[in-house]
């Protein structure tokens, strides 16, 4: 089959909106975001997106002109402006640190106006990585779990009061730890902690649950000449997470409410861990759309254009045939 690589996936009102802005219109995003309303897994997955691509341009300062007493644009606004401190980051650029601080000012005029909010406190969390050194007292806070590192934990405190186990703000508490300077950085013992401690508290229905499996994909980044690395999927306690991530997450979510990412994580690890009639059930609820990742990162070096697609179409193939060769009378997966 084709594949489709875009953002959305699924979501088709996310999908209009994003091609707009890139056009430089911003009226699909404006009425996007006013039908998302307090919808927080919406609104945060799709201003985060929506500032993906409207970054490289004015379009949202545009909006922000035309309507000054629009919440949701001056909301986009620091989205936009926490999109150019992270990329001014990865690029190294000299004045980083002001794209940051201008962020972060822009981050909290938007919690003090809207408190109930927790997108603004997601995106002081998304800032925190850029201080790897952790010179700001925030970014340093001593965690309940004696096992993890310092870190922005008061802020994650503050997301968790207006939307528990926010997706992006654990995804970015586990960015932040990937950054940190120091004996944390250099290590994935403060990752896998930190992975296992959300999921071990199984909040119902959380893609967070596969957290320890982002994890265990930072290790193959860091590890890729391990010929044995595929293996562990099959293993305890790796095949045990991404099962319960599949019962305990993938059964039990919303359709429009399961990201790209999530999906195609979830259904390499179980087809790397041999559970191929689960794999299918994911593949299937992916339909045409795919992700980059983690297919990229986890090839193993076949040659082709593209050997991370190749990876996924095998795993696709494989998994929807071990379900057609099922006997009819074998019930569901366990």
């Amino acid at each position: 089959m084709r594949l489709v690589y875009h953002p959305a996936g699924h979501d088709d009102g996310l999908r209009v909106a994003l091609v707009e802005l890139q056009a430089g219109r911003w009226m699909q995003a404006r009425e996007l975001l006013a039908g998302t309303g307090t919808h927080w897994t919406l609104r945060t997955a799709r201003t985060q997106l929506l500032a993906v691509a409207a970054a490289r341009s004015d379009v949202v300062d545009v909006w922000l002109a035309e309507e000054p007493d629009s919440y949701d644009a001056q909301l986009m606004a620091v989205r936009v402006a926490v999109e150019r401190a992270l990329r001014a980051q990865r690029q190294q650029h000299p004045h980083t640190l002001d794209f940051e601080a201008r962020a972060r000012r822009a981050a909290l005029l938007a919690a003090r106006r809207a408190p109930y909010d927790p997108v603004p406190w997601v995106c002081l969390v998304a800032l925190a990585q850029i201080d790897t050194r952790q010179l700001r007292r925030e970014h340093r806070m001593n965690s309940a779990e004696p096992m993890l590192p310092s870190g922005p934990w008061g802020l994650l405190y503050e997301v968790n009061q207006r939307d528990p186990y926010n997706r992006e703000a654990y995804h970015r508490v586990l960015q932040f730890l990937m950054a940190l300077e120091g004996p944390f950085g250099a290590s994935l013992a403060s990752v896998f902690d930190f992975g296992r401690s959300v999921a071990s508290q199984r909040p119902a229905g959380s893609p967070l649950l596969l957290l320890p499996a982002y994890a265990v994909i930072e290790q193959r980044r860091r590890s890729h000449a391990d010929p044995l690395w595929r293996w562990q999927w099959a293993e305890d306690p790796t095949l045990d997470y991404s099962l319960t991530a599949f019962h305990d997450w993938f059964l039990k979510s919303p359709v429009d409410q399961r990201s790209l990412a999530d999906l195609n994580l979830l259904a390499y690890a179980l087809w790397a861990g041999h559970r191929y009639l689960e794999a299918a059930e994911v593949f299937e609820a992916m339909g045409p759309y795919a992700a980059r990742e983690p297919w990229a990162s986890v090839h193993d070096g076949s040659v082709g254009p593209d050997p991370g697609e190749a990876l996924l179409l095998r795993a696709r193939a494989e998994s929807l045939s071990a379900r057609a060769r099922r006997p009819p009378s074998a019930g569901p997966p366990l």
